[in-house]
């Protein structure tokens, strides 16, 4: 059985009036979870959460694993 590709992803979050983390801007998909990390590193202090992860999916088949978390900082959502 062949693995599936990866989707690796990092995606920054600003507070909203209420306190609840809302995307601060489209997430960005990266090669390599080094790249990401690193993205996400960048962000940390501009916004008030980031995370980065990643998960096998195949989007034409509708195929997603399990979201694996490489870093996380300050306030995000759950993952689905």
């Amino acid at each position: 059985m062949s693995q599936l590709p990866r989707l690796i992803v990092v995606q920054a979050f600003d507070l909203d009036e209420e306190g609840t983390p809302q995307p601060a801007e489209e997430p960005v998909q990266f090669d390599s979870e080094d790249r990401a990390r690193r993205h996400a590193v960048a962000l940390e202090s501009k916004h008030a959460g980031v995370i980065a992860w990643w998960r096998e999916a195949n989007p034409e088949l509708g195929d997603y694993g399990e979201p694996t978390i490489i870093y996380q900082a300050g306030e995000v959502r759950e993952l689905d």
